[in-house]
C-alpha cells in the first residue's frame, strides 16, 4: 500500500467514528422523549416528500412494511399523523403530518440547533470557517 492510501485510509476511519460520535451527541438534544428517534425519522421523512401511503414510507425509511405499521399506528395515537383515503387506489391510504407533528420537527431542529450554536461558540473563528469548509465536502460526499 502507498503512503497515500495508508493516510486515506486512517481519515476515512476517524471521520467514520467522528461523525458517528458526533451525530449522537446532536441525536440525544431532545424536546419530547417519548417521541423514538424511529418516530422522529419517519415524521421527518413525510416533511421531507409529503404525504404518502405506509408501503412508500417503509420504502424511504428501509424498513419492513409491517414495522412501518407499527410506528404510523403509533404516530396516529399520538396525534401526529392522519391517515386519509388514497385518491387512486381504495386499497391503501395516506399518511399526512399533523400542525402537532410540525410543531414537535419545529422544536426539535431548533433544541438541536440551539445546543450545536453553542458548542460552536466555544470555536476560534478559523476553527468555524474550517467546519464551514468541512460542511461543503461532507454535502459533496453525501451527495455522492
Amino acid at each position: 500500500m502507498t503512503r497515500s492510501t495508508l493516510d486515506t485510509a486512517a481519515l476515512a476511519h476517524d471521520l467514520r467514528l467522528a461523525v458517528m460520535r458526533f451525530s449522537r451527541r446532536l441525536r440525544n438534544q431532545r424536546v419530547d422523549t417519548s417521541v423514538t428517534l424511529t418516530h422522529l425519522a419517519a415524521l421527518s421523512t413525510l416533511k421531507r416528500h409529503g404525504a404518502m401511503s405506509p408501503g412508500e414510507l417503509a420504502a424511504h425509511e428501509r424498513v419492513q412494511p409491517p414495522s412501518m405499521t407499527r410506528v404510523v399506528v403509533a404516530l396516529e395515537a399520538m396525534g401526529l399523523v392522519t391517515r386519509s383515503p388514497h385518491p387512486t387506489d381504495g386499497r391503501q391510504v395516506v399518511i399526512e403530518l399533523t400542525p402537532a407533528a410540525e410543531d414537535l420537527l419545529g422544536e426539535e431542529a431548533r433544541a438541536r440547533e440551539a445546543w450545536l450554536s453553542s458548542q460552536l461558540q466555544r470555536l476560534t473563528p478559523e476553527q468555524r470557517a474550517t467546519l464551514r469548509e468541512a460542511a461543503l465536502i461532507m454535502e459533496e460526499l453525501a451527495g455522492g
